[in-house]
């Protein structure tokens, strides 16, 4: 969250990530945008070859950077019910102005060729992919989700990681509640310019 030019990060269980708050001055410097703006993302550490390293983001061992792929609210209008496709070009023109080495990433979809781009991220070592229906609104609640995340079962660094992220689902404080809805409630009654 930004507020009176500050970025406060927060994760989908709603707790601040004041660990990275280098991250978070980094995106208020670069991310230039007035009214309360509800942007949904992943923090990652890159290796050397650009692929992600959860060891490193766990003990700050690199760089994070804040891979952005949905836009929930933008300059005070709820974007939430418009089409996925349509949220990811409002995000793109967002992100065109940010410099060339920013800490903010876009991440763009691939339109089709579902089964083949898994299987590159499986000979990649990558964690999986998610699949999001293009005319889908935002939804938080599980029953009704437009999206699947589809992991990679051989992925190299799931071990350990397994009960980690099985005890953070059973903390959430209701099924289906996500961080940015909280967002993009309080942006309406606070002075909110950015959520992240």
């Amino acid at each position: 969250m930004v507020q009176s030019g500050r970025t406060q990060l927060v994760s989908r269980n709603g707790h601040a990530f004041a660990s990275f708050a280098d991250l978070g001055k980094a995106i208020t410097a670069d991310l230039n945008v007035e009214g309360p703006t509800v942007i949904d993302g992943e923090i990652v550490c890159l290796d050397r070859r650009g692929r992600p390293q959860f060891k490193d983001l766990l003990f700050h061992r690199g760089t994070p950077c804040f891979f952005v792929f949905d836009l929930l609210m933008l300059r005070g209008k709820d974007c939430r019910n418009e089409r996925l496709i349509d949220r990811k070009q409002e995000l793109r023109r967002l992100l065109n102005r940010v410099r060339a080495n920013s800490r903010l990433k876009y991440v763009d979809h691939v339109d089709a060729s579902g089964t083949a781009l898994f299987q590159r991220v499986c000979q990649m070592d990558l964690e999986g992919i998610v699949a999001k229906n293009k005319f889908g609104a935002y939804v938080t609640e599980r029953e009704n989700s437009t999206w699947i995340k589809i992991l990679n079962r051989g992925y190299s660094q799931k071990q350990g990681r397994e009960g980690l992220f099985e005890r953070e689902r059973r903390k959430e404080p209701v099924p289906g509640w996500h961080s940015c809805v909280i967002a993009c409630a309080e942006s309406d009654t606070t002075d909110l310019e950015t959520s992240l």
